[in-house]
Parts: structure tokens; sequence; C-alpha cells
């Protein structure tokens, strides 16, 4: 029983917060909560087989010989049957567990000593068949707010007759992400805003969702929106990231810092005939080749603005405005500034799923470019959209898409495997289903 419970490690395990929508959430459906107790019913198999059964002793009063002092010793179980289990939702409180037709056998030694010199011992099998648990399983706050497992009306009886009643641990442990980190600049927290919701086809989860710079957690200008998951089962897991959750992300790049490139020459494919010199710009900008001959330049390219990323069904979009400031690069390597543009970008944004990870890859749409400053006089900048459109695509978006590819990782649990998963995108959320496999 105590394996299922992980099931609901990610409530019982994480902490709950102040009640807001969430930027995440999770769906467990019937299917996941059968392949919990298939999985679980095999392990407590094999447990049980380990357990070592304490010895016992006492005295018993037998007439007509009186007292009898007893012990039984090296106890062990031998073998252990559970042929028959089965796992359902209780709406409004959690699961029920039913095991029934279960077998136990055990060995071990006897020593009895009555009427004070007379001895007797030797060694035992027990069985009991016709063993029958149930326990129903609960989620509740405990003093300090943080969710935990309770047994409500658990026990089990042996042909029909109570034999004993068990107690489950209410605490089951810690979640391995309640705050995980992605990189040095952002982490991720998956904590609960509200308790789960437990209805006869699975149980909701909702998480937080947010990014973090790490060790610094500022909320963002906005708020979560509600919103609620397609209907679906076929999956053992829902998993639902709200743009939320990815504007989030946007807002914690841009105030680290990180959404920021210097781009030089040697970062340009060197098949390319546009180089990063004053000869090249100075055919579209005569100005910067009589003043700045035969020079390196540098390109600053950063975002001003969070960016805003949006979703619609099938379409992921991510919208930037920056600037891109040019400079020359004069012999003894200082930066003589040319010129600042200001920059209008949007993007489309493929999203997959790898390992554990939310991963994703980024293709241009198109640009606009606007003259902030301009350091050598008057010129057009439309004589410039070909230079950095080939700048984003062989250089910024690239080394953007490496970093996407290093994935975000999702709410798991232990030594999780996500199999046969599928990504939608979805008014306003992304939905992820998939199936899933405990490796250890």
């Amino acid at each position: 029983m105590m394996f299922l419970c992980c099931w609901l490690a990610l409530v019982a395990l994480i902490p709950t917060t102040v009640s807001i929508n969430p930027g995440v959430k999770v769906k467990l459906t019937e299917k996941g909560l059968e392949y919990g107790r298939d999985l679980g019913m095999a392990t407590i198999q094999q447990k049980l087989k380990t357990i070592k059964v304490p010895d016992m002793s006492g005295e018993q009063r037998v007439s007509p010989i009186g007292k009898v002092h007893y012990s039984l010793t090296n106890m062990h179980i031998v073998n252990v049957g559970l042929p028959k289990s089965a796992v359902d939702l209780v709406p409004g409180t959690g699961v029920r567990l039913s095991i029934t037709n279960a077998f136990i056998s055990l060995q071990g030694n006897w020593r009895v000593k009555y009427l004070r010199i007379i001895k007797d011992s030797g060694s035992f099998d027990l069985n009991v068949n016709g063993l029958t648990i149930t326990s129903s399983i609960a989620i509740k706050s405990d003093e300090t707010g943080r969710p935990a497992v309770s047994s409500v009306n658990c026990a089990a009886t042996v042909s029909k007759k109570p034999c004993c009643a068990l107690r489950l641990n209410p605490h089951v442990g810690e979640w391995n992400v309640i705050l995980a980190k992605v990189d040095p600049y952002a982490e991720i927290e998956y904590s609960m805003v509200s308790s789960p919701t437990v209805s006869k086809s699975s149980i909701d989860f909702s998480l937080k969702g947010e990014f973090y710079n790490i060790g610094k957690h500022q909320e963002p200008p906005f708020s979560p929106k509600p919103f609620t998951l397609a209907p679906q089962i076929n999956n053992m897991l829902y998993i639902g990231v709200s743009a939320f959750t990815t504007n989030s992300a946007a807002f914690v790049y841009n105030k680290a810092g990180a959404l920021s490139l210097a781009i030089t020459d040697d970062m340009i494919p060197q098949s390319s005939p546009i180089r990063l010199n004053t000869r090249t710009f100075g055919a579209f900008i005569p100005q910067i080749a009589k003043r700045f001959p035969g020079l390196m330049m540098k390109l600053l390219v950063k975002t001003v603005k969070d960016p805003i990323i949006t979703f619609e069904t099938n379409n992921m979009t991510v919208q930037a405005i920056g600037t891109v400031t040019a400079y020359a690069i004069q012999p003894n390597a200082t930066l003589s500034p040319l010129f600042v543009l200001n920059m209008d970008t949007s993007v489309s944004a493929r999203v997959y799923v790898s390992g554990v990870k939310l991963a994703g890859a980024v293709t241009l749409n198109k640009m606009d470019l606007t003259l902030g400053t301009s350091y050598v006089g008057d010129f057009q900048v439309g004589s410039l959209d070909n230079i950095l459109q080939m700048v984003l695509k062989v250089v910024v978006i690239p080394k953007l898409n490496v970093q996407l590819a290093k994935g975000y990782p999702l709410p798991t649990l232990g030594k999780m495997k996500l199999v046969n998963t599928q990504l939608q995108v979805l008014k306003d959320y992304m939905l992820i289903g998939t199936d899933v496999q405990f490796t250890g």
C-alpha cells in the first residue's frame, strides 16, 4: 500500500502555497492508478518476503496444567500471494485499495515450558488463507499546511473474521522537484496551489509551475489565468503547461540579462559572403566605410522587454522586442558605436518532450527594423534587412535552440520514465499525454 501512495506524492510530498490559479496542472487517470496497483502489488509481494518477523514470548494459563511459558523464534515468511487486487477512486476523498484471497506462509521454531520441569520444542509451518485487506487512502493538510496521506477505514480479515487493523505512515517523504534548478539563471517551482480534486475518473493536481531567478523569488507583473485540461483518458498521466509558466521563464531570463548576445565575425559561417566588418556594412552605409575603414565589427543583440509567448491551437509564437547595437572594433580593441536599431521579431516555436524535460526549437517568422540612434548620420534601415536576418538565422537562433534543446524539468516522481508521449498545443496551454514507467 505504501507504493500506491507514491502516486499521491504529487500532493502528499509537496507544500501547499496560497490558493491561486495554477501554472501547471497534472491529471492522474484510472489507467495510471492501475499501473501503480500492478507495480505496487509486485513490489509489496517481494518486500513482504524479506520482512523480519520479531520473536515472540510470553505465558498463558492452560487448564489443568497451569502456566505455560512459550516462545516463537526464527520466524520468517516463505510465501506470499496477492492474487486479486483493485484500486478505485473515491470522489472527494482519495483512493480505495482492496486485496482479496491473499495468503501468507510462515515457518519458525517453538519452545514451551510448564510444570517448571517439562520442556518441549520443535518447528512449525503456519498458513493463513482467505486474507482480505481494504483501505481507503485520503489526503489532507497537516498542521504546517503540508498535505499528508492518511488511512481511512483500513482493516484486514481472515475468512470473514477481523484479525487486525492496518496503519499507514502519513508522511511518505520529500518530492524530488519541489524547486528544480534549470540552469545558472533559473529554477522552477512545482508547489501546490490548492488541494487535489478527486473524481470518478481521475485525480487532478494544481501546481504553481513558475520560474524564478536563482535565489530570488520575484513575482512577474502578470498572473496565471484559469485553464481547463481537455477531457482525455487514454494515457496514464496528463500534464498541462500554461502560457503563464513559459512567460514567467521569459520574465526571469530577461531580468537576469540572459537574453543578450555579442556577435563577432568569427561566429559567421566562413562560407557566407557577408562579413561583420566596415567594408560589408559600408556598401549599405557609405559613411561607415569612410569614417572607420578596414575595421571589424561587433553586434550586440538584446531584448529590451520581456518576450511574450502565446499559445493558439497547433501554434506557439514568441514576440520579442529588442535592439541591435553595432560597433566598430578599433585596433586597440575599444568599441566605437555606429548605430542602434530597434528590432521587433516574431518566431514560431516547436515544443517536444525529451526524457522528463520539455524542450523546444524556434524558427524566424518575421523581423521589423527601425532606427533608434545613428552615430554616422542618416541611412536607410531597410538596406540592412538581409544582413540582420542572416545574423538572426545563422547565429542568434541556433544558439538559442542549443539552450532550448537542453530542456526544462517537468514534474516527475523518483525514477520515472515517460513513454508513449504526445504533445498538443492548445489555446493558452500545451497538453502532454503520457504513460509512465518506473525504472527503480
